[in-house]
């Protein structure tokens, strides 16, 4: 199918070039041989050895044309193989990229409208090659995490029922343990799903910042004694902000939470807060063990960990970071993570329009 629309194309073009070509040419004969004609009609009668001129005349411009009509086609079949030759292989990658060859790619050349032509099918082909790779590995890790936690229910239910040991409370509490990770996990990629759609419910309210952080930190202060770490906050008058209170509070909960799973006892973790003009800078601060250059360009990716900060041991989803840029993004601000290396600490920092 694909070639029989090449060949068409082909021919197309081939005709139509040749057609103008064969026109204009035999036109322009026309033109002067006629007007030749009526000039010497003018000045006086022919004889009858110019009539056996014009005459002859004619029988050579019949043979000119016929010769230039064959050069015309030849003409256009090379033009028109020149103009096709980079659309019919758009085509063809196009043809291969539906069959999902994704890894396909055309070559830059010709006139400027198809190298911009090239350039832009070359990074459509390579956003939908990256799409996809994101969306297999997206699909291993959901199946990934969701097998972990279904496979030790299942073996602990299996035992209970077979009599190896007895369902007692300890077990039932790891089983609970083990539905509240599947629960989390499935709330999340549900709220990431709401976040690609741009569906993800906000009800923006005049907030007061200051005192949801204090609020935020007072339910953090008893893990951060347990661990030993020290929590603080640098706020400067925020005021008043146009946010989702609770989605904000979301955000604070897994950078606080982040932020404590990798900060070792002794060192600390600081909330600082400010507002610039009409934009609000809030930031989690810890003195953790920190990224290196490579983790800082995929840390807030689905799913992504690293072998020192996002080790599955933990009890996290692997989800938190990616709901707090989606959060923030959805408020229409941004987000970003910052580190000088790894056990130099870490800063997670977003900012957020006033209004």
């Amino acid at each position: 199918m694909m070639r029989l629309w090449v060949m068409r194309l082909w021919v197309q073009l081939s005709l139509l070039i040749s057609a103008l070509l064969l026109t204009v040419i035999v036109a322009t004969a026309v033109l002067v041989f006629v007007f030749g004609a009526e000039r010497r009609s003018l000045v006086n009668a022919p004889t009858p050895s110019e009539a056996q001129m014009v005459s002859g005349f004619s029988r050579r411009l019949v043979t000119a044309v016929a010769v230039v009509g064959l050069i015309s086609i030849t003409i256009g079949v090379v033009v028109s193989r020149t103009i096709s030759a980079p659309i019919t292989q758009l085509a063809l990658a196009a043809h291969h990229i539906g069959a999902r060859n994704l890894q396909t790619r055309v070559s830059v050349g010709g006139s400027q409208e198809m190298v911009e032509l090239a350039h832009a099918f070359n990074t459509m082909a390579g956003d939908l090659q990256r799409a996809e790779e994101l969306r297999a590995n997206l699909m291993a890790d959901v199946s990934h995490e969701l097998r972990t936690p279904l496979t030790a229910l299942e073996g602990n239910l299996r035992a209970a029922l077979d009599r190896v040991y007895a369902l007692d409370e300890a077990e039932i509490a790891n089983l609970y343990g083990q539905t509240r990770h599947l629960i989390r996990l499935v709330n999340d990629l549900q709220e990431l799903a709401l976040a690609d759609a741009h569906q993800l419910p906000l009800d923006k309210q005049p907030t007061d910042l200051a005192a949801l952080v204090d609020e935020t930190l007072q339910v953090f202060t008893p893990l951060a004694e347990e661990q030993g770490v020290r929590l603080e906050q640098q706020l400067e008058r925020l005021g008043a902000i146009s946010v989702d209170a609770s989605r904000i509070r979301q955000v604070l909960h897994n950078l606080l939470g982040n932020a404590l799973r990798y900060t070792s006892r002794g060192g600390s973790v600081t909330v600082i807060g400010r507002l610039e003009r009409d934009t609000l800078y809030l930031a989690v601060q810890d003195t953790g063990v920190g990224l290196d250059a490579d983790q800082l360009k995929w840390v807030f990716e689905r799913f992504y960990r690293s072998d020192r900060s996002r080790s599955r041991d933990t009890g996290g989803t692997g989800l938190g970071l990616a709901i707090v840029k989606a959060i923030v993004e959805e408020h229409g601000g941004r987000v970003a993570a910052q580190s000088n290396g790894v056990g130099q600490g870490s800063t997670f920092a977003l900012e957020l329009p006033r209004h």
